[in-house]
């Protein structure tokens, strides 16, 4: 079934004094852009978590973000005490240099970078497969959304393609009149013509071969079939890239068709064929 790349997925879970938030967003992309953000301490399962998240999504602009809060109050923060004891003399030093009143400075030194830092701590095992399972969790979260997604999408594609269908079948009816409207120029032409002096064989074959080289039987043929694939290739998953094709190939039908039409109404018709197809085009961009 047709899925859409555009998707959000959330999953939360606690694991000890650990509360975990997984997140993934993903936009239209021609191929797979990876972005993953999380904590220095889950840096060991980033590359589990990328397999994972290109497995299961397979194409598109995604970002994986991991954010963790910790229900532990006890003290987690380290300080540099060298580096904090610089800044403090540094900052004394030139407020009293200046005259300023006293500072608080301790406030101060404790805002400047990396006088305080988090506890690295690697994590277990066990607390691997926890992130690793909350990590799939989400990702069949976000392929659900996309599923919806593509639900809109098919809908979208079919009214466009069977529209296109109709519009092919107005075409006919306009195609008697046109051959009829050719011959009758040509052969109000041919009587101002001195005919005497004419190869009439000759003529008759020109005749023909113009009349053959506007048919678009074949161009109706081929456009029909083209139709009818991406319908059958819409049900089949992960065909994004060859609905795309399939569209390409009904352009070129639908553009030989308007350079053949050589008919004011023909000609309407396929303005509007190719206003539905550039639709179709839009909506392939996002399909997965």
């Amino acid at each position: 079934m047709l899925a859409s790349m555009t998707g959000f997925g959330k999953s939360n879970g606690v694991f000890q004094s650990k509360k975990v938030s997984v997140e993934i967003r993903s936009l239209n992309s021609k191929g797979l852009d990876l972005n993953v953000k999380l904590s220095s301490s889950y840096k060991d399962a980033e590359t589990d978590i990328r397999k994972i998240v290109a497995e299961s999504l397979d194409r598109g602009k995604i970002d994986v973000g991991i954010f963790i809060e910790s229900t532990n109050t006890a003290h987690k923060n380290k300080i540099n005490h060298e580096l904090a004891k610089s800044y403090y003399h540094e900052l004394k030093q030139l407020n009293e240099s200046w005259g300023e009143e006293v500072k608080d400075y301790l406030s101060l030194v404790l805002k400047m970078p990396e006088v305080l830092s988090q506890e690295s701590e690697e994590i277990s095992e066990a607390e691997k497969e926890f992130l690793i399972a909350l990590v799939k969790s989400c990702c069949k979260n976000i392929c659900d959304f996309r599923a919806q997604e593509g639900e809109a999408l098919k809908q979208e594609f079919e009214k466009l393609i069977f529209g296109l269908k109709d519009m092919l079948e107005q075409i006919g009816t306009f195609e008697h009149d046109r051959v009829t409207a050719i011959r009758e120029r040509m052969n109000k032409a041919m009587k101002e013509l001195d005919t005497a002096a004419v190869d009439q064989n000759r003529l008759e074959q020109e005749m023909i071969f113009y009349i053959e080289k506007l048919d678009i039987s074949e161009e109706k043929m081929r456009l029909g079939n083209h139709l009818d694939y991406f319908l059958e290739t819409m049900v089949i998953e992960r065909t994004g890239k060859k609905l795309g094709f399939i569209a390409q190939e009904i352009g070129r039908e639908i553009n030989t068709l308007g350079s053949k039409s050589n008919h004011a109404q023909m000609q309407k018709i396929v303005v509007d064929m190719k206003d539905s197809l550039e639709k179709i085009k839009e909506q392939v961009l996002n399909t997965l």
